[in-house]
Formats: C-alpha cells, structure tokens, sequence
C-alpha cells in the first residue's frame, strides 16, 4: 500500500491500481480496492469539487453547444430573464429547469441551487 502525501506518491498509487487490475489473485483485487480508496481520499482532499455556479454552468453548456445567449430565451423565456439568470440576479423555475434539463440532458440538481428553491 502507498500511503499518498504528494503528487509522486499519487502517480505510483495510480500505477500499483494499474497493475494489480491484472492479476486475478483475490488479495491484489482486495489491494487494489484498498489503494483506489487511498487515492480517492487524497484526490477529494487535494482537489475538492464544488457546484458550479449557475452561471457558470450556463456558459458552459452555451460554449459545449455552441450556443448564444439568445438560444436561451426559449428556454428560460425572455431575453431579460436569460439576462437575469445569467448574472446570478433571478434563480430558475420549475418550468426553466424542466426545459434546460430536457435540453443538455443534466441532472436538475445541477440547475437548483442549495440554497434557494425554484418556484413552480
């Protein structure tokens, strides 16, 4: 086992998971498990994932799908709403939520903030 304290230990941890995935014995697969916990543990520590704002999120779906701004209004329905939620100013309705998840096939809790709530 590899305990993991920097980026070196990281890429020998990843390696020693690469190699025992090939043996059949059941002590390396129970290794193996051990160590992919291991390196999990340091990758959430060292690089912890946070939802994206909801802005952010947008943008990056208009960039993945080569969409505007204006591609939105159907969506959310104006161009002053897509506007307001584009700047973090308006959170998104049921409806809104309904189509963009329909739209870029993504989880609704992505769309929904946690500490707001999307009206109906």
């Amino acid at each position: 086992m590899i305990i993991i304290q920097n980026r070196a230990d990281h890429g020998a941890a990843k390696a020693l998971v690469g190699k025992l995935m090939q043996s059949g014995d059941a002590a390396d697969r129970a290794r193996m498990v051990a160590q992919a916990r291991l390196i999990e543990a340091y990758e959430r520590a060292r690089w912890s994932r946070k939802a994206p704002s909801l802005p952010d999120l947008l943008a990056y779906l208009m960039e993945e799908h080569g969409l505007t701004r204006a591609d939105l209004v159907p969506l959310l329905g104006t161009a002053s709403r897509v506007s307001e939620v584009m700047s973090g100013k308006r959170e998104l309705s049921m409806k809104m939520v309904k189509r963009l998840r329909e739209r870029f096939h993504i989880p609704a809790d992505l769309l929904i903030s946690a500490g707001g709530s999307a009206a109906a």
